[in-house]
């Protein structure tokens, strides 16, 4: 079967990342939140994008 490497390499550098905080998501979410306000860069959030549908609108459709 073929391998991405790119893939394998986000893979492993993932794994290392949340081992480190041993599997614990709101630990790894807190990281990666102070690394992005370190980093300096202008962070662009883009708007919320409504559905055209009016059930989804009202929240009246589940998932």
């Amino acid at each position: 079967m073929w391998k991405d490497e790119i893939l394998e390499e986000i893979y492993k550098i993932r794994e290392e990342h949340a081992k480190a905080f041993n599997y614990d998501l709101q630990a790894i979410c807190d990281d990666l939140r102070r690394r992005q306000t370190e980093s300096g860069r202008k962070l662009i959030s883009t708007p919320l994008k409504l559905s055209s549908h009016p059930r989804q609108d009202k929240g009246l459709v589940s998932y």
